[in-house]
Formats: C-alpha cells, sequence, structure tokens
C-alpha cells in the first residue's frame, strides 16, 4: 500500500468534508438535546455519511458507465464544484446555523447528507474509484480515516467551540477553504488537459 496517497487522499477528503466549518451548523441543529442524546444523534448521522460514501467509492465505475461519463469530464465537474464549495467556506453564509436551528430530530438531512457526505466529497471518491480501480481498499482506509478525524471533531465540537470561539472557527474554515481552493484549481486543469489529449 502507498501510505503517501492514502494521506493525501485523506487529508483532501477531510477538507472537503469540512469539519470546522460544519461545527456550528451541528450545534446549532443539535442545540437542543441532551449531551447523551446529542452523541447518538451525531454517532448516527456520520455512521450514515460513511454508509453512503463507501457506497458512491465502490459503486463508482457502474455509476460512471450508466450514464456514460468520460473521466476528464468528472474532473473538470469536481474541479468547479470543489471551487465553489471552497469559496463557500472562505465566503460563509452566516444564516444557514439560523434557518435549521428549530428544527426536529434530523435524520439524514442535513447533518449526514449533503453537510458530510456532499456532492463534493461524492464527486471526489468516484473520481478516486474510476481512475484507479484496483486500489480501492486503499481508497476506502483514506476514506475512512478522513471519516474518523471529522467524527472526532464533530463529537467533541462543544468543548472545541469553547476553545476557538466563533471567530476562531470561521478563520480555520477560512484556511481549509483556501487550500481547498488550489486543490479545485489543479483538479480542473487536470480535467482539461485530459480532455484535450483525448481529442
Amino acid at each position: 500500500m502507498n501510505w503517501h496517497d492514502i494521506a493525501t487522499a485523506s487529508v483532501t477528503l477531510f477538507f472537503i468534508m469540512d469539519p470546522l466549518g460544519n461545527i456550528p451548523i451541528f450545534n446549532a441543529v443539535l442545540s437542543k438535546f441532551d449531551s447523551s442524546r446529542r452523541t447518538f444523534v451525531v454517532a448516527r448521522e456520520l455512521t450514515i455519511a460513511l454508509v453512503i460514501l463507501l457506497g458512491f467509492l465502490f459503486a463508482g465505475n457502474s455509476i460512471l458507465g450508466f450514464l456514460g461519463l468520460s473521466q476528464s469530464s468528472l474532473n473538470i465537474a469536481g474541479g468547479i464544484l470543489l471551487f465553489i464549495i471552497s469559496l463557500r467556506m472562505i465566503f460563509p453564509k452566516r444564516t444557514v446555523a439560523e434557518e435549521i436551528e428549530g428544527a426536529d430530530d434530523p435524520f439524514l438531512v442535513p447533518l449526514a447528507v449533503p453537510l458530510i457526505a456532499g456532492p463534493s466529497t461524492i464527486a471526489i471518491l468516484l473520481l478516486l474509484s474510476s481512475s484507479q480501480p484496483e486500489r480501492l481498499a486503499e481508497w476506502s482506509i483514506a476514506l475512512v480515516l478522513a471519516w474518523l478525524g471529522a467524527t472526532i471533531l464533530l463529537v467533541a465540537s462543544p468543548f472545541l467551540l469553547r476553545i476557538l470561539g466563533t471567530r476562531g472557527s470561521r478563520a480555520m474554515e477560512r484556511l481549509m477553504g483556501m487550500i481547498l481552493v488550489i486543490l479545485a484549481t489543479q483538479m480542473l486543469l487536470n480535467g482539461i488537459r485530459d480532455f484535450v489529449h483525448s481529442l
């Protein structure tokens, strides 16, 4: 196994999941629950998200084949989507948490999907599984590692919010967004290069 590639993919997936940026939303949605119920809901939603992401990872080639999508189109679409997501991280809308703060016990939406198993994360997994399907075991490890990191941060989010504060969490989210802008640009350029070579 190539642990360097696994680490790179894991860090990329972790940034895309954006657990630091999701901490305020998770806390807004779960603010009315006690600590034990909150932990249960977070664990349930994150488990659902992991199952969904693993499904897309292992079914990536079948999905792309059924839809007739090429590798270059997935690269370009993933790069554009990731670029938009990263811009939202750098210039976030602060009304999101307020809009869903009064929601009932969330099931699947919005915590599992789209906050963790979002379109950008799914696009990256489809890209990994279609470009190097023989390395699905490595990509699975990378996904689980990224998911574990996000899980630890989100479970400990009340404590982290007390330490970082609102400004600290926003600063960390914007830093992750800036890194994702670079990754998105590179993905877009790779897709354009592959498309030009295929002509």
